[in-house]
């Protein structure tokens, strides 16, 4: 039986459940997965965007309970430093966790105009300009990284926290046919190519479980 135990909520709506899932999945941790049901009010509180806080993905290990999605970063970084969810090089480190900060802490635009939905698909939907701003920022990170990195990834030849932290912006682009340039386009679906992905995103198209209110049709 695994030592840890990671709880999530629904793998099609819950970015940050993603989140937390790649960075554990990316540093070999060895866990087990606990669903919190859709009707649990803190789950749809937080699926919704009414939570003051995100109360998922909680990873415990032990006697260690991490839920804030950085700091499990930081955590599993301390038990699997192999594992490069840093990159190794000082300048390029405190820049991968400027962006995945800036990540954690923003975007709100973004995140309630664009709510993550792999099971659905909008073409020629409609972005209003609060989050086309959040757009053009996600967009100016990503060719930063690119001309200083070189790609495929955020911040070079593997993924890293950074890639775990816009993984869900790719599905969210996806879902909603934001326009982007090629490079952009190209890491999109690089990491919709990533077969942890594949796997979240198979999970999640089987998930029976909805929310109505996050259903909706545009």
């Amino acid at each position: 039986m695994a030592q840890a135990t990671l709880t999530i909520s629904s793998k099609n709506y819950s970015s940050w459940s993603l989140r937390g899932w790649l960075l554990c999945r990316m540093a070999g941790l060895d866990f087990e997965e606990k669903m919190m049901p859709s009707d649990d009010p803190s789950t749809r509180a937080e699926l919704l965007l009414l939570s003051p806080s995100f109360l998922v993905p909680r990873l415990t290990h032990g006697a260690v309970s991490v839920w804030d999605t950085l700091a499990i970063a930081e955590y599993l970084r301390e038990l699997h430093p192999e594992a490069g969810l840093l990159p190794a090089d000082q300048v390029a480190r405190a820049h991968c966790r400027s962006v995945s900060g800036e990540m954690h802490s923003g975007f709100s635009n973004l995140r309630s105009a664009l709510p993550m939905n792999l099971k659905a698909h909008y073409p020629g939907f409609k972005v209003w300009a609060g989050a086309q701003a959040d757009i053009d920022r996600v967009i100016a990170i990503w060719r930063d990284c690119f001309a200083a990195y070189g790609g495929p990834w955020l911040f070079g030849k593997a993924p890293t926290l950074a890639d775990a932290m816009y993984a869900p912006v790719c599905t969210r682009f996806l879902t909603y046919d934001v326009p982007l340039d090629r490079d952009c386009a190209e890491y999109c679906r690089h990491v919709m190519a990533w077969p942890l992905m594949q796997e979240w995103v198979a999970a999640a198209k089987a998930e029976p479980e909805e929310l109505d209110e996050l259903d909706v049709e545009f």
